[in-house]
């Protein structure tokens, strides 16, 4: 308003009591005239919100409010004020949307707006390419229905969005697509997906060159392997000073044998997602097996490994897999841990799903080296690699062989102090023997 409202009011009513008095005066029924003045100027005031509320239900979003004069000329005019700024700040913000819009639709990876409930709210036109959405049909469509995959429904439910999802598209079996879900307001869901083809194409390649060399070299090896073991056995018959050196060449070999069998195990763990032999495994009786091995391995550093089974639930998976995993865990332990050290294995369960820890009394692990341990041949130090005739694969198969159980591996250390190692396998995972 362009002036105090309650000073207009004030003048108006006093204006009306003054009029009604005069008119009053002139026919002597003050009372009647004043009742009546009063009773024009409710009508009057009724009448114009009466105006107000029907231009309030009916009016259309650019349409000015009516004319008026005095107090309620006023009020309209503030009222078509309000509006035209309210359509400037709607212009505005609809020019950065026009923007936003433009400038994801102009990109290669497809953006999808998700409600809380996951169902559809927004996507480029990158989305219709790799998903496959059309507009408007699947507007409000759970994501769910439209991308059908098994492991993008599990993704997606389980509300885990630390790493990334690579699958096949619906669209396309030929395509490969990587799905990172980002939570933003009030729970809603940002999901970007790329197109990794090319990506995964290559990694392919990479793993069948391991795959294919890893077998192609496996018949030489044996062979030259097998005729060493012969000339050992016949060392009686050989120059003495060729038998150490034959001893270190079958060593040799071995590890190579070893880390041989440690990129084939690997490739076909890549292979698939999910163990082929997916049935109950014992896991206290596979423990106890693997820990009697770990007693032998000790030898003469007489160390202390307990095993304490505090639960009689089995897993779903592959139980040649998951000794693979298990073994690996505890044969680390023995060998980073020294002569009379403890190491302790122990199975549980709880709500969260079953778990296995190691823990020993080792040299331990700087934390700097602990997100990178399950690369392959990655080495915490290169120099024990020699002293422990480790290949470096077999955190890397221990990752694996858990991501295709549904499970994950978690590492705490300190150095000088032992190390934890545990796996974590969800609920969905455990059976009863």
């Amino acid at each position: 308003m362009n002036h105090n409202w309650h000073g207009t009011l004030i003048r108006h009513l006093l204006m009306l009591v003054t009029v009604s008095l005069l008119a009053g005066l002139i026919s002597g029924h003050y009372g009647g005239c004043l009742a009546i003045g009063l009773g024009l100027y409710l009508a009057w005031t009724l009448k114009q919100l009466l105006r107000l509320h029907e231009w309030l239900r009916h009016h259309k979003p650019d349409e000015p409010p009516p004319d008026g004069y005095g107090l309620w000329g006023e009020v309209f005019d503030s009222i078509y004020h309000l509006q035209r700024r309210d359509q400037r700040v709607r212009g505005r913000l609809q020019a950065v949307i026009d923007r936003v819009q433009e400038s994801t639709a102009a990109l290669k990876d497809a953006v999808i707006m998700l409600d809380s409930d996951g169902n559809l709210e927004w996507w480029n036109r990158a989305a219709e390419t790799l998903l496959g959405l059309k507009t408007p049909q699947d507007s409000g469509q759970p994501v769910t229905n439209l991308v059908r995959h098994p492991r993008f429904k599990e993704y997606f439910e389980h509300a885990n969005y630390a790493e990334p999802l690579e699958i096949p598209s619906p669209v396309n079996d030929r395509l490969r697509i990587q799905m990172l879900i980002t939570r933003y307001g009030n729970n809603e869901h940002l999901m970007l997906v790329r197109d990794v083809t090319r990506m995964h194409q290559l990694e392919q390649m990479r793993k069948d060159f391991v795959a294919n060399v890893s077998h192609e070299l496996r018949t030489p090896l044996t062979v030259i392997c097998g005729y060493l073991e012969t000339l050992l056995d016949n060392v009686e018959e050989v120059n003495p000073r060729w038998v150490r050196a034959l001893q270190q060449m079958h060593q040799q070999g071995g590890r190579m044998q070893t880390l041989l069998n440690d990129l084939l195990l690997l490739a076909k763990l890549e292979a698939t997602d999910y163990p082929s032999d997916n049935q109950p495994v014992a896991v206290s009786a596979l423990l106890q097996s693997i820990t009697n091995d770990a007693q032998a391995l000790s030898g003469s550093k007489n160390q202390h490994i307990t095993l304490e089974l505090e639960s009689d639930v089995s897993l779903k998976g592959s139980e040649a897999e998951l000794r693979s995993a298990f073994s690996n865990l505890i044969f680390n332990a023995v060998k980073y841990t020294p002569a009379e050290g403890k190491i302790r294995i122990r199975w549980w369960s709880d709500g969260r799903g079953a778990h296995l820890s190691v823990q020993d009394s080792g040299i331990g692990i700087d934390s700097k080296h602990i997100p990178r341990l399950t690369e392959r041949f990655y080495r915490v130090d290169s120099s024990r690699a020699s002293n422990t005739g480790g290949t470096g694969l077999g955190l890397a198969i221990v990752k694996h062989v858990l991501l295709r159980h549904r499970a994950a591996l978690e590492i705490n250390s300190v150095p000088g102090k032992g190390s934890v190692f545990i796996c974590n396998f969800a609920p969905n995972q455990m059976t009863k023997p």
